[in-house]
């Protein structure tokens, strides 16, 4: 009867699980909880960095100038993600807002100055993103009178719920929309010779070429998104201990919205441009949905600019939107959190951004040339990148504790990033002006 005991103590004993493993278990577990709650800041601005301007410059890249703008694009990840960090970094940080920290160790007339850029690149997107929704209407016969009004009540609603990160989490979903764009690579048959002949070629000295390079950098780094992932990790009381999960967040962002820029240009480049040369012309959604027609089929192009358009278009104006009014309300001083509903202590915020939406939808009830305006408001953006990515650099240096600024390689790296992107924009003035 012996054998028969132990051969069942060590049974037992080898269904107990080692509590070393137990442990590391729970802390893998724990750390993967921890990573979900602060996923979202980085990757929502990320969403919204690629709105309705920023397909449609993609778009009309492709059109124009077939592949050469997929290498600008990739280039333009790592400039974005180390804008886009440092942004986070002081948030966590500091534990306020850009607006806040540009008033507060520079002044209030300085203060203005960074709130009068936010507001017309917040002002600009918010516009293209309701003429955007009034193409995909368009599209499907629905007229503007109708989408641009439900369009901003949803969005006002949305803010309206007393919760950041039900904000979050709508504004992710929508984004996500854009991922369309991926099946449609495939569809488009792209070819791939001359995709990768593209990449050598660099055309500065042609000013169609010059005016959408500005266009895609403006597309692609705008005043609005620092502001708003500096507000957004504040609301969500991120600490110290998120900043590496918050980075994690932002680089994957970086990657996405760029992955979905470089499969837009690919789609319009190996369909318009390879069949109708550089001398096509977009000029509203239903240009783009004609243009794309004979090769992924009526309605396949219509719902893939419909689903893609809408979802980018509504999660850029929601972080637009928010990004102006938090930052016009850390420069005048008003009480704002999206974790708080309406009341008289947080009046001024909402009033101020229910009136954007209003008046943004009022002036895109008049009819306007979609693309003319998305590509002006990008090349703005563009121009407005030095007084940006100045107070950026400045903050970060002045700021933050030194353990938690830049150091070494990385700092010479991001300066430099910054530098070159501001110098383009400056080189760029005499060309697109």
């Amino acid at each position: 009867m012996e054998p028969k005991v132990g051969i069942e103590v060590h049974r037992e004993q080898a269904s107990i699980p080692d509590k070393t493993d137990v442990t590391v278990t729970k802390k893998r577990h724990m750390a993967k909880l921890v990573f979900l709650a602060v996923w979202g800041p980085g990757l929502i601005v990320m969403l919204a960095d690629t709105d309705i301007g920023s397909l449609v410059t993609a778009a009309q890249s492709g059109a124009q100038l077939g592949y050469k703008m997929i290498l600008p694009n990739l280039i333009l990840i790592p400039i974005l993600y180390v804008v886009q960090e440092m942004t986070a970094r002081l948030g966590i940080l500091t534990g306020k807002g850009h607006g806040a920290l540009i008033r507060e160790h520079f002044g209030k007339k300085w203060g203005l100055l960074s709130a009068g850029t936010l507001f017309a690149s917040s002002i600009g997107a918010l516009l293209t993103e309701f003429a955007g929704v009034a193409g995909v209407g368009a599209l499907f016969g629905l007229s503007p009178n109708i989408t641009v009004p439900v369009a901003a009540a949803f969005l006002i609603g949305v803010a309206f719920t007393g919760s950041y990160r039900r904000v979050e989490r709508i504004g992710v979903a929508l984004g996500l929309a854009e991922l369309v764009f991926v099946p449609a690579v495939f569809l488009s048959h792209p070819n791939v010779h001359q995709v990768i002949h593209a990449f050598g070629q660099v055309s500065l000295h042609k000013h169609s070429y010059t005016v959408l390079l500005a266009a895609n950098i403006g597309a692609v780094i705008m005043p609005w998104m620092i502001f708003y992932q500096q507000g957004a990790v504040i609301d969500k009381n991120l600490t110290k201990s998120n900043l590496r999960s918050e980075k994690r967040d932002t680089l994957f962002g970086s990657f996405l919205t760029q992955f979905i820029a470089v499969a837009v240009v690919i789609v319009f480049a190996a369909t318009i441009w390879a069949h109708h040369g550089g001398g096509s012309s977009l000029s509203t959604v239903e240009s783009m949905a004609r243009g794309l027609q004979p090769y992924l089929g009526n309605v396949a192009a219509k719902v893939i600019l419909a689903v893609a358009l809408t979802g980018a278009a509504l999660v850029a104006a929601l972080v637009a939107s928010l990004a102006g009014t938090w930052g016009l309300s850390e420069v005048l001083g008003w009480h704002h959190s999206l974790n708080e509903r309406l009341s008289a202590n947080n009046a001024k915020f909402y009033v101020a951004y229910a009136l954007v939406h209003i008046i943004g939808a009022m002036v895109v009830l008049a009819n306007v040339d979609l693309v003319s305006l998305v590509i002006d408001v990008e090349v703005m953006n563009a121009l407005l990148l030095p007084i940006v990515l100045g107070f950026l650099l400045t903050l970060e240096a002045k700021v933050l504790s030194a353990p938690y600024r830049m150091k070494g390689s990385y700092r010479v790296v991001a300066t430099l990033l910054c530098l070159i992107t501001v110098g383009f924009a400056l080189y760029s003035i005499p060309t697109v002006i």
